[in-house]
């Protein structure tokens, strides 16, 4: 497919909750794994919140298809990372017809 370039390794991270002993939870994140990908900017906002300067950009994050169901395909609320880089991923589609490769629209929010 054309214009896809899986140039960049992100860990792949899903959310888990671990009981804190007193009746409620803490939550961890897990890698499940490894994925090449093609990171490309879409648009950025700055939005205000409790006084504190929220800078978020969205991002298009192509990888390489999986079944529904295993491990190695993304869903929302998963996360992509890249060193300190978090990549929260709102929705997932796949690129072709073949389901060869998925696009992933996610967001990195950075507090300035």
């Amino acid at each position: 497919m054309s214009g896809v370039h899986l140039g960049r390794k992100l860990l792949l991270e899903a959310p888990r909750r671990v009981p804190d002993g007193a009746g409620g939870y803490s939550e961890n994140w897990e890698v499940l794994g490894e994925l090449w990908a093609d990171v490309r900017s879409r648009t950025g906002r700055e939005r205000n919140e409790s006084g504190v300067v929220v800078s978020s950009v969205g991002y298009r994050i192509v990888v390489r298809g999986a079944p529904h169901g295993a491990s190695a395909r993304p869903m929302p609320n998963q996360r992509f990372r890249d060193g300190a880089r978090l990549f929260v991923i709102r929705a997932v589609t796949e690129r072709d017809a073949n389901g060869r490769y998925l696009t992933c629209f996610a967001d990195e929010e950075v507090v300035a």
